[in-house]
């Protein structure tokens, strides 16, 4: 049976609904955001669109219906061509609609950030749909957040309902790929790469020119203005090497060559996280003008990431302890990342000599977690120091001596805030 993600029934759902809002899937590369709409569209009649496809390779629609396509192979993706896509998505849901009046129909767009300008476009035919009570559902799906947040917010606002596809969690890829837990530690979870984890040269292969360098090249560079790439990629390299560690941005500078000024970094670690693969944790203050100004935690979102990037085979990195370390607890950050809710804030405290791992935070809550990979000696001083200034704080221990990791990883952030 082929394994379905939760957003697949999320997705059957609003498609079972009279279309009120434009659906929107999004998510980092190599998620299976294609795939888990395709399986929510099986029995529903639709006409599926890859913005990024040949046009001599289509027509790709999984409906009952099929559309030759005018223009040559290399005709521009621009409003006119997305205008006529539209147009061919209506006239099909009419026809259906004079045979089988009950039958859904969806409208779906793949990669529809590639379309210039998409947004003003989308909006304009929505609306002329909502006008002439054409109940068409459309699906939009986008590998790059950034853009997709920026037309959403220019053009679309109130016209669109999210679904988010983060990476896969320790639960999909041990249900879907048998993984243990040290192997989705290591290897993370891309699910194109699973079946490569037992040549561990061809895996380090495949993430790194299949998985990373697109990301950067495609879905960053060739969609958002970016002066330095160069130091862009120098800046991945650096904060997947460093994940689980505090690194100034000032320090970084000296690390990196032809480097800018705080704000630059800044900003293209915004851009490397929107893409799903590295995040800078703030330290926590109750100000958040106090928690930009902090050194950032880097944190992979996916371990594959982390993993790749050095020459340490599964075996190498569990007989270096420093190392397993900062894997586990890069392991648990991206978890928390991938599972955490738009209204839930991820960041790490530390007044020397004291630190603490993880505070999470919703608008009333609040979660101390400490990682440990091995058995824990002493006391927690971190734990204890920051619980002794915020009194209503829980406090969680993850691993060795606490919470198993296998269960940690098992929820989502949101449950970890409501354990006591």
């Amino acid at each position: 049976m082929t394994f379905q993600r939760s957003q697949v029934y999320i997705l059957q759902s609003r498609l079972q609904e009279a279309p009120q809002f434009i659906t929107i899937v999004t998510g980092p590369r190599q998620v299976g955001k294609t795939t888990l709409v395709r399986q929510a569209l099986a029995g529903c009649t639709h006409y599926f669109v890859a913005v990024d496809q040949p046009a001599e390779a289509r027509p790709f629609t999984y409906s009952d219906f099929s559309s030759p396509f005018s223009e040559v192979d290399g005709a521009p993706r621009d409003a006119a061509w997305l205008i006529r896509r539209w147009q061919e998505a209506r006239q099909q849901f009419k026809t259906l609609q004079q045979t089988r009046p009950q039958q859904t129909f969806a409208f779906v767009l793949d990669e529809i950030q590639k379309v210039p300008r998409w947004s003003d476009t989308i909006k304009g035919l929505w609306d002329a749909d909502r006008a002439q009570g054409l109940d068409m559902h459309v699906i939009l799906l986008g590998s790059s957040p950034l853009l997709l947040q920026k037309g959403l917010t220019e053009s679309l606002a109130g016209r669109y309902e999210l679904i988010r596809v983060m990476h896969w969690s320790y639960l999909e890829m041990h249900q879907a790929f048998d993984f243990t837990l040290n192997e989705y530690i290591y290897f993370g979870g891309y699910p194109g790469a699973a079946r490569l984890i037992r040549d561990e040269a061809r895996w380090r292969n495949y993430v790194l020119a299949s998985l990373v360098q697109p990301s950067i090249d495609t879905d960053i560079l060739q969609m958002t203005r970016v002066d330095k790439p160069a130091l862009l990629k120098q800046l991945f390299e650096l904060g997947a090497s460093y994940s689980g560690q505090l690194l100034a941005l000032g320090k970084v500078k000296g690390q990196l060559q032809d480097a800018g000024n705080e704000t630059t970094l800044a900003g293209y670690l915004t851009l490397l996280s929107n893409a799903g693969l590295l995040t800078g944790l703030h330290k926590y203050h109750v100000g958040a003008a106090r928690k930009r100004a902090s050194a950032p935690k880097f944190n992979v979102l996916n371990t594959a990431l982390m993993s790749s990037a050095t020459p340490y085979t599964l075996a190498q990195a569990q007989a270096d302890r420093s190392y397993w370390g900062r894997l586990v607890e890069s392991a648990v950050g991206a978890h928390l990342w991938n599972t955490a809710e738009s209204y839930e804030d991820i960041s790490y405290w530390r007044e020397s000599p004291h630190e603490v791992d993880f505070v999470i935070t919703d608008a009333v809550r609040m979660t101390a977690i400490e990682v440990k990979s091995a058995a824990a000696t002493g006391q927690l001083r971190g734990l204890e120091e920051f619980c002794k200034q915020h009194p209503h704080c829980k406090r969680l221990l993850v691993g060795a001596g606490g919470v198993d990791l296998t269960e940690f990883l098992s929820y989502p952030l949101a449950h970890w805030l409501d354990t006591p």
